[in-house]
């Protein structure tokens, strides 16, 4: 009986002692989250007054935010009695059993710090990677997010994106844009080349310079086939390509020039009873 009353007044005493300081550290925590906020809040709107890289705001909001966060929940164990030194050491132990449990993530984590500092692509490029294309729209701490063409949001880690190939469609502000066009066996090939040429430089989105590259290709098995190669702006890549295709196919057969297709005789021999 005396035992149960130490240890109700032992744990009354402890009530009276810790309850303060806990009640004081709920407060700090609530507060500070708060402040965390309002300050993350503020410091969005200083990156984008300061016409920040729009590939480095997403990454350092959300550093910023972790290590307000971080500090916050060192304070407020701090003012429930716990060691700092105690609670740094186990926090540096916990930190590597999970570093190497998180080994992907944290690799991911540094390859959007290498994608930030060697700029291979960033927000609005176009790119083609991991068996996806599409446009960044953002470069998180641990994903690049693509936009595909017709709305579909691609999520990669930024890990695969720093050590595997990658394509940049928008790193060059010229791209190259190449057509094979075929004509049928005993169409006037020159009638076919001035053609295409005429309808190249009617195209104002060409580039006159590199020049148009039109030449002959192949004899394949149903068409005699030219090889286009011209010049444009990265951004009228696509408008060209199809507007040409569309301007030879109704061209061609005003010029007597016909665009062929696979065809098959069938030779049918009648057997005599």
């Amino acid at each position: 009986m005396q035992l149960n009353t130490e240890l109700v007044n032992k744990a009354i005493d402890m009530g009276f002692e810790y309850a303060p300081k806990l009640g004081s550290a709920i407060l700090v925590l609530i507060i500070g989250l708060f402040i965390v906020k309002l300050f993350s809040k503020g410091f969005d709107s200083m990156l984008n007054k300061g016409n920040t890289d729009a590939s480095l705001k997403p990454f350092l909001s959300g550093i910023v935010n972790i290590l307000l966060k971080v500090l916050l929940f060192i304070t407020v164990l701090g003012m429930i009695g716990i060691e700092m030194t105690s609670f740094i050491a186990i926090l540096g132990a916990a930190g590597l059993a999970i570093g190497m449990a998180l080994s992907g993530t944290l690799q991911n984590f540094a390859g959007g710090v290498m994608i930030l500092i060697f700029k291979p692509y960033k927000v609005g490029d176009f790119i083609e990677a991991q068996g996806f294309a599409g446009t960044v729209s953002q470069i998180q701490i641990f994903n690049t997010i693509l936009r595909t063409g017709d709305f579909k949001t691609i999520i990669i880690p930024n890990g695969s994106l720093n050590n595997a190939s990658m394509v940049n469609y928008s790193k060059e502000p010229r791209r190259r844009v190449d057509w094979t066009f075929g004509i049928a066996y005993g169409d006037d090939a020159d009638v076919a080349k001035r053609v295409i040429k005429e309808l190249c430089d009617a195209d104002d989105r060409i580039l006159k310079d590199p020049e148009v590259f039109i030449a002959l290709h192949s004899l394949a098995d149903s068409s005699v086939n030219f090889v286009v190669r011209a010049w444009v702006k990265s951004s009228d890549y696509w408008p060209v390509y199809f507007a040409m295709n569309e301007s030879v196919y109704k061209t061609f057969p005003k010029e007597n020039l016909n665009i062929p297709f696979p065809q098959m005789d069938v030779h049918v021999h009648k057997s005599e009873s």
